[in-house]
């Protein structure tokens, strides 16, 4: 059973605990040099009401890391978009993983 999403918002930063099919706690690839050699979780999908900016907000790093990190929406890609050191396939901003119903 899917958690419903939590959404918070803290003067004019809107944050949601779901975006594009996935949930907090989900694994995601992040499309850069030194991120793509790391694993990484999604925690938020956060936007400014006031600049119309989204990002998203990742914790993870290299082995043993937890580290809490905030990366533009299309560098976010799903877990099954790492082929080798490469990233395939249109990011989660492109191409949401939504349920078919």
């Amino acid at each position: 059973m899917k958690k419903r999403p939590v959404v918070t918002r803290q003067g004019h930063l809107i944050r949601s605990t779901t975006w594009a099919g996935l949930s907090t706690g989900e694994a995601v690839v992040i499309d850069g040099a030194k991120e793509r050699r790391q694993s990484w979780v999604f925690v938020a999908h956060v936007t400014n009401s006031q600049t119309g900016d989204e990002w998203v907000e990742v914790r993870g790093g290299r082995r043993g890391e937890a580290k809490g990190r905030s990366f533009r929406i299309d560098q976010v890609y799903p877990s099954s978009a790492k082929k080798g050191s490469r990233v395939v396939g249109p990011s989660l901003a492109d191409a949401p993983q939504l349920p078919l119903f």
